[in-house]
C-alpha cells in the first residue's frame, strides 16, 4: 500500500479531531451568541455551536450601510437553508466619528459597536458569552477588531483551537456548508484608503461596482475606492477579462452611475489587506 493511499483516511482524521476540539471548546459556555457575517469562519463556528447547545446558540449579524446588501442576503439564505438561527440587527458605526475619519484602527470601532450589539442581545435573553469566527491565521494581518474583540471578552474559539482557513474550509466541507468555499470578504469600508472619510455614499460606489463584478462571474472582487478612480481587484485568472470588461460601454456607463470616471486593474490581481500594506511602508 502506497503512502498517498493513507491520505483520505488521515485527513479524515484531522477533521474528526479538530471538530472535536473544537465542539469541546464550545461547550465549556453555558450559552452563545455568535456575532455572524455569512463568513465561511463564523459560520463554521454558529453550526457547531448550534450542535453544541440547540436553541442556546444564536447568531447575530450587523446590518448597516457597511455591510453589502448581497451578504444580508446570504446570510439570510443560509440561515434558512442550514436551520440556523440568526437575529439581523442594526448597528450604527456610521454614527461614530473616529470610524467615519477612517484611521488605520477604523476596524476597532465598527467590532466596538457590533459586540455591544451582540451583548446587548445576549443580556436580553440570557445567553452567557459572545464567540466570533476569528480563525488562527488572522492574527497575521493587521486586525485592530482582534483588539476591540478582548476588550469586549468575546472568545474565538477557531483561534483558541489553533484552527486555520485551509483547515476551517475542510471542516465546512464536512459539514456540508455551502460556503465552504466561500472567497473572504471584508467590510465595504476596507475599501476607502485610510484618512478617506467613510460615508454611505462611497460605500454605495463600491457596492455597485462590486455586484456587477459578481454578476459577470468573477469570485474574488475588490473595487478600492480612489476618489474619481476606482481600482479593481479580482482572482489573477480573472485579470485579462476584467480588462475587457471594463473597456465596454455597459461598464462605462455603469462607473458614472456609481460616480467614478474610469477604472483601473490591478496586474497583480487580487491582494489580502493591500491597502494595510501602506501601514507597514509607513
Amino acid at each position: 500500500m502506497t503512502a498517498s493511499s493513507h491520505a483520505p483516511s488521515e485527513d479524515t482524521a484531522r477533521v474528526e479531531k479538530l471538530l472535536s476540539m473544537l465542539r469541546d471548546n464550545i461547550s465549556q459556555h453555558e450559552s452563545v451568541i455568535v456575532a455572524f457575517s455569512a463568513g465561511v469562519d463564523s459560520t463554521l463556528v454558529l453550526k457547531v455551536a448550534s450542535e453544541v447547545h440547540g436553541d442556546r446558540a444564536l447568531g447575530v449579524m450587523g446590518v448597516s450601510p457597511s455591510v453589502a446588501p448581497e451578504e444580508i442576503a446570504d446570510g439570510r439564505k443560509l440561515s434558512e437553508s442550514l436551520g440556523l438561527p440568526v437575529l439581523f440587527v442594526d448597528t450604527h458605526e456610521m454614527q461614530e466619528e473616529r470610524y467615519v475619519a477612517n484611521p488605520p484602527d477604523r476596524c476597532f470601532y465598527c467590532k466596538r459597536e457590533l459586540y455591544s450589539v451582540c451583548w446587548n442581545v445576549a443580556e436580553q435573553r440570557g445567553f452567557s458569552q459572545i464567540l466570533n469566527g476569528t480563525n488562527a491565521d488572522d492574527p497575521g494581518d493587521w486586525r485592530p477588531g482582534l483588539e476591540a474583540a478582548r476588550k469586549a471578552s468575546v472568545h474565538a474559539p477557531l483561534l483558541e483551537c489553533g484552527i486555520g482557513k485551509q483547515d476551517v474550509r475542510r471542516l465546512a466541507a464536512a459539514l456540508n456548508l455551502p460556503n465552504h468555499d466561500k472567497p473572504a470578504l471584508a467590510c465595504l469600508a476596507s475599501r476607502i484608503p485610510y484618512g478617506t472619510s467613510v460615508s454611505a455614499q462611497r460605500l454605495a460606489a463600491v457596492n455597485t461596482v462590486e455586484a456587477h463584478m459578481r454578476r459577470a462571474g468573477f469570485q474574488q472582487v475588490r473595487a478600492r475606492h480612489h476618489g474619481t478612480e476606482v481600482r479593481l481587484e479580482v482572482e489573477s485568472t480573472g485579470v485579462e477579462r476584467l480588462s475587457a470588461l471594463i473597456a465596454t460601454s455597459e461598464f462605462e456607463g455603469l462607473l458614472q452611475r456609481a460616480g467614478f470616471s474610469h477604472a483601473t486593474v490591478a496586474p497583480d490581481g487580487y491582494l489580502m489587506g493591500r491597502l494595510n500594506k501602506n501601514l507597514e511602508q509607513a
